[in-house]
């Protein structure tokens, strides 16, 4: 199934976002439990000792600043996460995408690095950003209704001057 869900009124995605996606499946759900590792999209041994994958990154702009993200919008993408990953590159993330606009909410079970998650709303607007520590099973509910949530290494948001009402460009 196509990841038509990205085609919400208010974002113009680029034709080469659209395709990557479109070459992927599609499902729903919602809190992470499981594990997955990233190389630079090379296949890599997991924490279970599974093969994960290789993974697609994607550019988007946060604040004039690119950056690069896996796109996590099925249910066993988006439960994995960033789970039992050792290290995440300076400007790379992972974008969870869902169906609809809702209060979202995060914990970082089995998470082995510290991140800060900005969630999203479906235009595009920062509406959150929290700093969550590693494994924990704290949640980490969004401030208001988001559509997306952005993860990235602990302390990114501020360094960047990166805060709530930033547009992220798709």
């Amino acid at each position: 199934m196509l990841r038509e869900r990205w085609r919400e009124p208010g974002f113009g995605l680029p034709a080469a976002l659209v395709a990557v996606l479109a070459a992927c499946g599609s499902a729903d759900a919602g809190v992470r439990d499981t594990d997955v590792s990233a190389n630079g999209g090379q296949a890599a041994e997991t924490g279970t000792g599974a093969v994960s994958q290789p993974v697609e990154l994607v550019p988007l702009r946060v604040g004039g600043i690119e950056i690069q993200v896996e796109i996590a919008d099925d249910a066993d993408e988006r439960q994995r996460g960033l789970m039992y990953r050792e290290s995440l590159e300076e400007n790379q993330g992972m974008l969870f995408v869902y169906p609809e606009q809702r209060t979202l909410g995060f914990w970082m079970k089995n998470t082995l690095i510290p991140l800060d998650i900005a969630y999203i709303d479906r235009a595009g607007r920062i509406v959150d950003i929290q700093q969550m520590e590693p494994q924990t099973t704290e949640t980490h509910d969004s401030a208001a209704p988001a559509m997306y949530a952005l993860e990235m290494n602990q302390g990114w948001f501020e360094a960047n001057g990166i805060r709530v009402g930033d547009l992220i460009e798709f």
